[in-house]
Parts: C-alpha cells; sequence; structure tokens
C-alpha cells in the first residue's frame, strides 16, 4: 500500500479533484501512476470479495469497468484532431495560457488566422507576461498583413525579455526560444527598405545573446547584401559555419556573395557543397545550373541540363526551369528543342517576359516573323516598356505585315520611354520614308544624326533622302507624290524641335535645298533607303535588316549593331545579381520545419536568394546574360515568423 500511496499521492494536487489548479499535465505522464491505480483496484476486488458476497463483488466490479469504459470512448472522441484536444482541456480549465495557444496553434495551422488571434489574445489575458503569447499575437497579425499591430505586439514580447544584470550571463537567464522576437520582429522590419539597418540591430542583438544563433547569422547575412555590404555578408556567412558547418543553406549564401563580387568559380564551389550536403536543395540546383549555363563550357552544360531535368522531375509547373532548358538548348543550337521549352514557360506563366522575348526572336531568326508577332504582342501587353520588344515588333509590322500604323505606334512607344533611343527614331523615320513622307523622314535622320553623329548609317541613309527629295523638286507640281512628301508635319512627333519646322519653311520658300555641280547634294549616292538596324540580330552578325521595297536599293553592307549596344538574345535568366536569402525559421506548433529558412521573391522571397521575381529579367547575348538585372526567386518560406515552442504544449 505504501508503494501505491506513492504512486497515486504526487498527483493529487493536478487532479482537479479537491480544488481547480491554473496547470495541465499530459495523459502521457499519467501511465505510470495509472498503474498503481490498477493495482489498488485490483487489491480492492480481493478484499471486497472475502467481505461480500462473490456475486456483489463481481457487479461492483463490472459497473467500474463499464463506466471507464464509457470514458475512454468518449475521450476518443477528443483526440480527433489537435483543435478538439486542447478544446476539451479548456473545458475543465479557462485559466492556462498553453491551452489557449495550443488551440491558437491549431486553426492557424489550418489557416484560420482570425479565430486563432482570438485564442491568443485570450492567453496574453491569462498571462500577461507570456513572451510567447505576445510573439503568436504578432506572427498571426503579420499572417494577416496588419504589420502595424504585428510590430507592437513583438516590441511589447521584446519588453518582457529579462533585462541583462551586471555580472550575470544574459545568455544564461532567457528562454533560447524567445530570442526569435528579434527576428520575427526584424523580418517584418526589413519589408521596408529604408529600415534595414534596424533590422540589422535586432539580427546583431540576438547574435549578442546566443553567439551559436545561426538562424540570425542567415538571416542578418541577406539583410547585409541588400545593403550591398557584401564582404561583411561573407564574414557573417564563415562565422555561422564555425556553429554549423553543415548547413546547406549557409554555404548556397556565401555561393551567393560569392556571385555579387563577380567571383563565378568560388561561387560556383559552395554552391556545388550546398548540393554535396543537400543533393535536393532547390535553389542550389536552379543557380547552379544557370552559373554553369553562363560558363559557356559544353562539358558543364551536360551538368546544367541534369540539375534542371531534377528539379523538373520534382515540380513540372516550375516555368524558371523550363526557360532556362530553352536557353541550354539554344547554346547546343538546337533551335526546335528550344523553341519547345520556351513555349512550355509561357505556357506556365503568360507574361513570362524572358520567354515571351526568347521565343518571338527565335521565330522571327527562323524566317517565322507572322508567329512570332503573337508573343511579342502579348509580351508588349503585359511588358508595355519592353523596347526590344517593341523595336522587333515595329519590324515585323514593316517587312511582313506591312501595318505601318502599328509600326510607328511601336517607334512612338519607345520614344516615349526613352526619348533618345537611336534605334527606335532611326526605324520611325523609315516609317515616314515608306509613307512617302520625305521631308518629314529628312528632319528624323537629322535630328537621330545630331543624336548620333558617330552612326555612319544614319548619316548615309539621311543623304539618300535628301538625293530623293532633291530629285523629286525637279518634277512639275501637283503631283501627289510630291505633296505628300512635302506635307506640313509635327516635328514633336519624333522628338524634333521648332527649329527643324522653321529650316522646312524656308526650304520651302527657297524651292530648292543645296545641291553640287552633279546636281546632288554633296556626299549623297544614287539609291534608295534599305534598311534599319532593329534590336534583334539575325544570323551571326548580330544585325537586323528592315528591307525596304523602293525602286533602286542601296547596295552595301548590312549595318552592324553598334559595340555598346545590347546584344539580342534577350531575357537569359542570370546569376550574377542574386541575393541570399535566410533560412526559414519553424513555424509551426509542433515544431517541425519543412523548410530550411525564411522569406520572400523572393522569389526571396518569394530572401531569395534567391531571386525576387520571374517577371524583371535581364538583356542577355544570343548565349548568355550579358547585362543581367535577373535576380533569381527565393524559396517561398523565407521571412516567415517564427514561433515559441515555450508557449505550446507541455
Amino acid at each position: 500500500m505504501t508503494g501505491l500511496a506513492f504512486m497515486i499521492l504526487p498527483f493529487l494536487p493536478a487532479s482537479n479533484l479537491f480544488f481547480p489548479v491554473g496547470f495541465v499535465i499530459a495523459e502521457r505522464v499519467l501511465y505510470m501512476p495509472s498503474m498503481g491505480f490498477c493495482i489498488l483496484v485490483g487489491y480492492g476486488f480481493h478484499l471486497l470479495s472475502e467481505r461480500w458476497s462473490r456475486k456483489m463483488t463481481w457487479c461492483c466490479l463490472g459497473v467500474l469497468l463499464l463506466t471507464h469504459s464509457i470514458k475512454t470512448y468518449n475521450r476518443n472522441a477528443d483526440w480527433e484532431s489537435e483543435y478538439s484536444i486542447f478544446m476539451s482541456g479548456l473545458k475543465v480549465n479557462q485559466r492556462n495560457a498553453k491551452l489557449f495557444n495550443n488551440v491558437g496553434h491549431a486553426l492557424e495551422s489550418e489557416g484560420r488566422f482570425e479565430e486563432a488571434l482570438q485564442f491568443f489574445h485570450k492567453a496574453v489575458s491569462v498571462q500577461e507576461d507570456d513572451v510567447g503569447a505576445h510573439i503568436n499575437v504578432g506572427r498571426t497579425y503579420n499572417h494577416l498583413k496588419m504589420f502595424k499591430e504585428a510590430e507592437q505586439a513583438y516590441l511589447k514580447a521584446k519588453s518582457l525579455l529579462p533585462k541583462a544584470k551586471p555580472g550575470e550571463s544574459y545568455q544564461a537567464r532567457i528562454a533560447p526560444n524567445h530570442l526569435n522576437v528579434f527576428l520575427n520582429l526584424a523580418n517584418l522590419i526589413s519589408k521596408n527598405a529604408t529600415r534595414l539597418e534596424e533590422a540589422d540591430l535586432l539580427y546583431r542583438q540576438a547574435i549578442s545573446m546566443r553567439s551559436d544563433y545561426t538562424q540570425a547569422y542567415i538571416n542578418r547575412g541577406d539583410i547585409l547584401i541588400k545593403l550591398n555590404r557584401t564582404k561583411e555578408a561573407q564574414e557573417v556567412y564563415e562565422r555561422a559555419l564555425l556553429y554549423d558547418s553543415t548547413n546547406p543553406d549557409i554555404y548556397y549564401n556565401l555561393g551567393v556573395v560569392f556571385l555579387e563580387q563577380g567571383k563565378a568559380s568560388q561561387a560556383l564551389a559552395y554552391l556545388d557543397k550546398a548540393l554535396e550536403f543537400d543533393p535536393e536543395h532547390e535553389q542550389a540546383l536552379l543557380n547552379s545550373a544557370i552559373l554553369l549555363q553562363e560558363l559557356g563550357r559544353p562539358e558543364l552544360r551536360k551538368i546544367a541540363r541534369e540539375r534542371l531535368l531534377k528539379l523538373l522531375a520534382k515540380d513540372e509547373t516550375n516555368e524558371r526551369v523550363h526557360f532556362n532548358l530553352g536557353m541550354l538548348a539554344m547554346d547546343d543550337r538546337n533551335t526546335d528543342e528550344a523553341e519547345n521549352w520556351f513555349r512550355r514557360a509561357v505556357h506556365l506563366k503568360q507574361d513570362f517576359r524572358s520567354a515571351l522575348f526568347n521565343l518571338a526572336l527565335l521565330l522571327a531568326d527562323d524566317h517565322r516573323p507572322l508567329e512570332a508577332a503573337p508573343f511579342l504582342n502579348q509580351l508588349v501587353k503585359y511588358h508595355p516598356d519592353h523596347i526590344k520588344g517593341l523595336i522587333l515588333l515595329g519590324d515585323i509590322y514593316i517587312n511582313n505585315i506591312k501595318d505601318l500604323d502599328a509600326a510607328e505606334n511601336c517607334y512612338k512607344r519607345i520614344l516615349q520611354l526613352d526619348p533618345i533611343n537611336i534605334q527606335g527614331l532611326h526605324n520611325l523615320c523609315v516609317v515616314y520614308v515608306e509613307r512617302g513622307k520625305l521631308l518629314q523622314a529628312q528632319d528624323c535622320l537629322s535630328h537621330a544624326h545630331e543624336l548620333a553623329p558617330g552612326e555612319e548609317y544614319i548619316g548615309r541613309h539621311l543623304q539618300i533622302v535628301q538625293t530623293r527629295i532633291n530629285r523629286l523638286r525637279q518634277t512639275p507640281d501637283g503631283s501627289r507624290e510630291k505633296e505628300i512628301a512635302f506635307a506640313d508635319y509635327d516635328p514633336q512627333e519624333f522628338g524634333g524641335t521648332a527649329g527643324a519646322m522653321a529650316a522646312r519653311n524656308v526650304e520651302l520658300s527657297l524651292g530648292k535645298s543645296i545641291v553640287n555641280s552633279n546636281g546632288e547634294q554633296p556626299g549623297s549616292q544614287q539609291g534608295e533607303l534599305r534598311e534599319t538596324v532593329a534590336d534583334a540580330p539575325t544570323g551571326d552578325d548580330n544585325k537586323q535588316k528592315t528591307v525596304l521595297p523602293h525602286q533602286q536599293l542601296e547596295q552595301q553592307q548590312a549595318v552592324p549593331v553598334p559595340p555598346d549596344d545590347d546584344p539580342v538574345f534577350l531575357e537569359s535568366e542570370s546569376t550574377h545579381n542574386l541575393q541570399s536569402y535566410a533560412a526559414p525559421a519553424v513555424d509551426s506548433i509542433a515544431h517541425k520545419s519543412k523548410h530550411r529558412v525564411d522569406d520572400g521573391s523572393g522569389k526571396p522571397t518569394e530572401v531569395p536568394s534567391v531571386t525576387r521575381d520571374s517577371s524583371h529579367p535581364s538583356d542577355g547575348s544570343l548565349h548568355h546574360a550579358s547585362h543581367p538585372t535577373q535576380r533569381l526567386h527565393r524559396p517561398a518560406s523565407i521571412g516567415q515568423d517564427l514561433d515559441d515552442p515555450s508557449s505550446g504544449m507541455s
């Protein structure tokens, strides 16, 4: 009996039999004490069977078993879900903050944030100094996009942390999980680009309290990259490796740092190291594949393709993987395969800027301009500022569709975006020539020549137009051709000035233009304007022709794109501007993180690092990006808040 007493009596204060208490004990800790209860029942049955009739004793035992069986059956219903088990606890105990937190966690896991918030608030009201409850309130406000309220909740939780005392270790006095408030608050603040320094300070505070807090190192490194302090970010990540040398996210982020510093070989080494520890690391697979592609070596393209196909097997809906497989096919000069991959990417993401332009350019280069036009129209619909797409579309309208109005609209749109865009301006001048508006074309080309005096082809075309004007002046008045050639116009259509109009009036009043002794303008050549330089090269000579069907054509070499102009197989996904991303923080009541670290993206962020979003692509050459501005997406988990394990189940 003494042994039974020792097994049962210690749990009587928490049993709620004599008076209600403010805490609960999980049922699992009652398994051993229940053995004492079972022994006690057996011993009691033995004593009663000696004093009472055996039939009466068995009846009492049967009633006991029946009542407890019914109780067990009813209790099983409480275990149907986390929500039901914790709600059953609240029915008997309304003064326990952990129960309210656990109900809130259960609702949060189901996406019922408004209801979860009510229970978290109740936990705060029951125990106002519960740091974890305030963290949960802030996290839920963050889910509800109520960022101001979330920040206030985090600040309240931070204010409840123990204050440092002289000569006492602060690290030993604070619950490690409570440090999550620094990360959650910093993640929230860092959404505002003007408050990155504040976020950095919070990460440094967390690290000062716990030197092995690798999550804080990772998140701080991301902030430093955003602040363009890549050297410090490198030091932070290397410091994190001292405490967690097998974390693939740290190696990945170091790879991103070296990419930011333009050190491709070091970057690739760290990305490969991340894959060594986690062969399924999606961002490392994608970004290392892109980097291998950009290195331009055929043997590395095979490895890049293998990594992309591995990603494709995991997720066939990732448009970036399809796009980069298309770029690899272009490197191998397999245009059919490249077209197939680009079409798949566009199918998955209708506004995929890079894929739309590259697919259209591929079709145009394959002498299928009418197939390219719909993709270019789709491109400028979603990205009306895509100048190179507008130039290529205008070229197709002139040469293939014969729609001068549409071509003129394309080039005027370019000049609205960039008034000194020489290619757009020159091609607009070509439209005037096609319409027979020679005087307007002359002034348009003169304006282009003033903006780019070093472009020989503009000067040559200007001389051709001037020759035609001079020849036309010698024809009798009253012809329709001459009327159109010398019609009034607004020089502002092509960015000209009032001076152009004045010069036109003077020329008309004189009835002639300056000519040489042969009746030609100085430096002119017999012939007509033949081509314009658009922004989409054809073949290997990096040029794009716009052939105009005049009676006489100038026999000359195609004008090459100026050396300082962007080469044109545009929109390559480049790793040059990647950002690192912080490993995702735990965000479940059971604290089983399914992701690495936290966001955006992005794109990390979705931070991403890495990349922000698939819609701000870069302009590159036929095979590799040469002016990349695209950042890759972060994993979706980056930037999420951490909850406090101490505020949940015991």
